[in-house]
């Protein structure tokens, strides 16, 4: 049984890494997603898109807000 725990404690410990890495790459991407977009034109779409977002959450108002602040708490 504690052997389990060990193994499953490894397990997580290397998923999370992997989640981890894979989360930073995602952040690189969108970043250069949109200085793409600012120096040659939004080819991609990032740009609009996270106007999209933005402007989604606008429209929601504050219960749009209070999700998000929802969200960054149960991330964290």
């Amino acid at each position: 049984l504690i052997k389990k725990r060990s193994v499953m404690k490894e397990v997580m410990a290397r998923l999370t890494e992997w989640l981890g890495t894979f989360v930073e790459l995602l952040k690189v991407m969108i970043v250069l997603g949109v200085a793409i977009g600012i120096l040659y034109g939004d080819t991609f779409g990032v740009i609009t898109n996270i106007g999209n977002i933005m402007k989604s959450m606008g429209q929601q108002g504050l219960a749009g807000l209070v999700a998000l602040a929802l969200l960054v708490t149960w991330y964290k």
